[in-house]
């Protein structure tokens, strides 16, 4: 049985790959409604011109984010809602930061239950509180994700405009890197650290790619020397995705391997969050969002 093909799923795969309508919809329809495999088909035959986006930015919220005093531990959540008016609302923001001040300074919260469960300032949880801002705003408020780094070494933190958050672990404090590697992650999107952190799926799949991609160019060309052009794409394409491999956003004249390197400091981890990556959201035009607004204090 075949899958329906949707405007929607044709709309994302625009997006996602920059190719005509028609192009999209042929290609959902060959891989039977498997966005990613459409992707990938679509990158082996050349159709695709990038894949530009690897979530739909659509739900609202914002993220916060913070380091400790000692600067030993960073914390960030994401926390979501239906509309923008009620992501700028007071009580929403006071409940974001909220839950962020109390998951820096609590002990072995891992899991989504135990953050809900997770006492807040004047003893209430984080879910009661949540319920509560249900009630107020008429709207619907979920905790999305969250993550904590505590380290010997020194952790630092960034927010784009409440929309953009990341958290970052060095080995070495160090305020200054960690802000520029911090910046740097929120505009580049790495995928990883280092190219030890690329799953060896990932990069066979790329290969894969780049020999169908290359048909026509290797037919009768030596093994060593399709090898050779296959070992070249995939540093190419490692540089791309490890953070380690970037060039730095403030002087791309090196790497931000090389930064560390030369700050005698080594970048352990980190986590970086958008609103609304992966969520779709139905869209709404303006007018009748601010009377759905309104509407919830009725």
């Amino acid at each position: 049985m075949s899958t329906v093909i949707s405007a929607a799923m044709v709309k994302e795969l625009r997006e996602r790959t920059s190719s005509g309508m028609m192009e999209c919809k042929k290609a959902l329809v060959e891989a039977n409604g498997d966005m990613e495999l459409a992707i990938e088909n679509m990158r082996k035959s050349g159709q695709a011109k990038a894949d530009k986006k690897s979530g739909r930015i659509a739900a609202e919220g914002i993220i916060g984010v913070k380091v400790s005093d000692d600067g030993k531990a960073v914390a960030i959540v994401d926390i979501n809602c239906e509309t923008d008016f009620v992501a700028k609302a007071e009580g929403f923001v006071n409940f974001v930061n909220s839950v962020t001040d109390a998951l820096l300074n609590a002990d072995n919260i891992e899991t989504e239950e135990q953050l809900l469960a997770m006492p807040l300032e004047g003893g209430v949880t984080v879910d009661e509180m949540r319920r509560g801002l249900i009630s107020t705003l008429g709207e619907n408020v979920t905790v999305r994700r969250f993550e904590k780094f505590k380290t010997e070494g020194g952790t630092a933190c960034y927010l784009h405009g409440n929309k953009i958050g990341v958290i970052v672990d060095l080995a070495v404090a160090d305020s200054e890197l960690g802000k520029d590697v911090a910046m740097h992650i929120a505009a580049s999107k790495p995928v990883c650290v280092s190219e030890d952190q690329v799953p060896a799926e990932t990069i066979e799949k790329e290969k894969e790619i780049f020999l169908a991609q290359q048909e026509e160019k290797i037919k009768g060309k030596p093994a060593d020397i399709v090898e050779k052009m296959v070992t070249g794409r995939i540093s190419k394409f490692l540089a791309e995705v490890t953070l380690l491999g970037q060039p730095f956003i403030k002087d791309d004249k090196k790497t931000v391997g090389q930064l560390a390197k030369e700050k005698g400091n080594t970048i352990i981890r980190f986590s970086r969050f958008e609103v609304g990556e992966g969520i779709e959201k139905k869209e709404e035009n303006f007018a009748e969002e601010v009377i759905a607004y309104a509407e919830s204090f009725k």
